[in-house]
């Protein structure tokens, strides 16, 4: 299949060069048929491709009847709305002529099996019509069921003496069966999806992690970098639904996997372009859906395939330098990132290749060839690091970070052990401290929300954070679950009496209090700051004077290039639903946890290819190469 998808892509580019429009006189004669100088034609070609001329003239007239036919059929459609449909009928009826009915596509299915049925001889009430691998529906139009011009349709009869047409068809409505439950089970697992994504990258690193697991962004060294709060979500649901996608690849479910990879590509373009030239996991990304286009047999995707190749090779060289120097001064080698190169180069292989381009196909190939064997790693050294205690995970990528030297492997994979365990304390201690603060605030009064925005602002200074909370009374309105207004709230005479006790008017102090809905501390605060009166904003409380969501809008800038996504280990498998949760917890519950479970351990894990399936894929189109330049000598 790949050598005659070759040919073909191989004459139709020749025909492109030479500017050879096989439809057209002298090729194709007034009669639609080919004429004589095809054959000249076919010689010409198999002399150039060391070919058969037989097999080179068979496929020059397939090439120019497919598009004689489409040429002639889609003037038609053009000028009459006239849709042309290929009818393949019962195995009974043979198949000595070709079958095309001609139909409007604004009729219902019923009207389309009862012409087929006149045309044809058949029973209408016998037939069953199969379009794109569905049963056609008789109660809508051709166009609501995405019938278009030059369709195939294919005819089963139902007559219950047939006993294989019966199976035949039992066999098609299981198949409709399946392909419906996949469609349906796949839809809630992209919804599912979306929901555990979503209530992640909602929560904030200072929750508590023992009580609600969250997602963090890491440079590549490992540590927690801030995001821009709009890029943010985009950028956790982006590696969301490609961790999603990379654990199905693993598991071979490629038909599976691409939609979720094809969801990340939409959500990594709404990062901004200047995150995406910083971040390696947009290539990654891209090599990710090529490979599944090659494993799905996507031929038809090529074009695409080969823009999604150029756009990893430019973010590879944008993010690791043209010579892989920033990933060398950060990682200290690049001997990790190497398989993702040979994986490129395979592929820019193999869709050269398939273009008709050889000499292009060779030499990305054979690139890939040699950093297979660059990358080939002594299975005797990995059993060495295991005996050490390390996971072959850690042996591999460690030894081809250190050039397949065991001693510097080791002492490289400790050496990153104790940087990622350091680096956890630390972020440990940071979250620690800050909810410390956090209760600090709530202790004096002010709600969490309005704790984590002040202290957000004041980059962690409590002082700043009172000072900034004072200063800006709007965020001391807090968004509770009272559902009484302020303007409604009664309140207590002997909150009023402590407030005056302690200098301030009945009327400030009544009117404060309303503010806060009683909460003292607040009021009195508030009151002392602004020197025993309310500020104007808080003198007339409105509900929409609020604080929301997105009242934080950090404009910090990444400090380094966001590799990978960590999963903090101290809240995973924690989040589980009291007696008294409700279904809807229940469902974000299992969403988040199923999330958690396809994000990897080791923040490498991209880079782990064991190569295995490269090597085969590598020696077979290198085979075709060489078969063809066998022929050329």
């Amino acid at each position: 299949m790949a050598q005659n998808k070759y040919l073909a892509a191989k004459l139709k580019n020749y025909l492109r060069e030479d500017k050879i429009q096989l439809w057209k006189p002298p090729y194709t004669n007034s009669y639609q048929e080919a004429g004589e100088e095809l054959k000249a034609l076919a010689l010409q070609y198999s002399a150039r491709l060391n070919c058969n001329d037989n097999e080179i003239e068979a496929l020059l007239e397939e090439i120019r009847s497919k598009a004689v036919e489409r040429g002639t059929k889609n003037e038609a459609y053009k000028m009459t709305g006239v849709a042309t449909l290929e009818v393949a009928l019962p195995t009974r009826m043979g198949k000595a002529r070709k079958n095309v009915l001609e139909t409007k596509l604004v009729i219902t299915g019923k009207e389309l099996r009862s012409q087929i049925a006149q045309a044809y001889g058949l029973e209408e009430n016998c037939i069953k019509i199969i379009i794109n691998k569905k049963q056609l529906d008789l109660g809508k139009t051709l166009e609501e069921q995405g019938v278009t011009h030059n369709v195939k349709v294919m005819v089963l009869e139902l007559k219950l003496s047939e006993e294989e047409t019966r199976k035949k068809v039992r066999s098609e409505e299981m198949q409709q069966e399946e392909e419906a439950v996949k469609k349906k089970e796949m839809n809630k697992r992209m919804q599912r999806t979306k929901k555990g994504l979503e209530i992640l990258a909602e929560r904030e690193d200072s929750m508590d992690s023992d009580r609600a697991p969250y997602l963090d962004i890491a440079n590549q060294t490992g540590r927690t970098i801030k995001i821009p709060p709009q890029a943010k979500k985009a950028l956790f649901l982006a590696m969301g639904y490609h961790e999603k996608g990379r654990a199905l690849l693993k598991k071979k479910e490629y038909a599976m996997a691409l939609p979720f990879l094809l969801d990340a590509d939409k959500h990594f373009c709404e990062c901004g372009s200047d995150l995406l030239n910083t971040v390696d996991n947009y290539a990654v990304l891209q090599l990710d859906i090529v490979w599944c286009y090659f494993h799905l047999g996507q031929l038809d995707c090529l074009d695409d395939a080969e823009k999604k190749l150029l756009a990893a090779h430019d973010c590879f060289r944008k993010c690791y330098g043209e010579n892989h120097e920033r990933l060398v001064t950060i990682k200290g080698s690049s001997g990790r990132e190497k398989a993702l190169f040979l994986r490129l180069y395979l592929l820019q292989g193999i869709s050269h290749y398939h273009n008709g381009r050889e000499r292009e196909a060779g030499e990305n190939l054979q690139r890939a060839h040699d950093l297979f064997k660059e990358l080939c790693i002594d299975p005797d050294k990995i059993n060495s690091l295991l005996l050490l205690g390390f996971s072959a995970q850690e042996a591999r990528l460690g030894l081809r970070a250190c050039d397949g030297n065991v001693d510097h492997a080791a002492s490289h994979i400790s050496n990153r052990r104790e940087e990622k365990a350091q680096i956890r304390r630390e972020e440990r201690a940071k979250r620690r401290k800050r909810l410390e603060d956090i209760n600090s605030l709530k202790s004096m009064g002010y709600s969490e929300r309005t704790a984590r925005e002040a202290l957000h602002n004041a980059k962690g200074d409590l002082e700043l954070a009172v000072k900034i909370m004072l200063e800006n009374p709007h965020l001391l309105l807090s968004d509770d679950d009272d559902p009484v207004p302020r303007n409604q709230f009664q309140v207590p005479q002997e909150s009023i009496d402590q407030l005056v006790y302690m200098g301030f008017t009945p009327e400030a102090a009544e009117q404060a209090l309303k503010v806060f809905k009683g909460n003292i501390q607040l009021a009195v605060q508030t009151l002392a700051h602004y020197g025993g009166s309310l500020p104007a904003e808080l003198q007339t409380p409105s509900d929409s004077i609020t604080p929301s969501d997105e009242s934080s809008s950090s404009k910090d800038s990444p400090t380094d290039s966001a590799e990978k996504r960590k999963k903090r280990k101290e809240g995973r498998g924690k989040t589980q639903g009291t007696s008294g949760a409700s279904t809807d917890e229940d469902m974000e519950v299992d969403a988040v946890n199923e999330i958690l479970e396809d994000i990897p351990e080791h923040e490498d894990d991209y880079l782990d290819l064991t190569l295995e399936e490269e090597e085969l894929v590598i020696n077979e189109y290198l085979s075709y190469i060489q078969h063809l330049q066998t022929q050329s000598q």
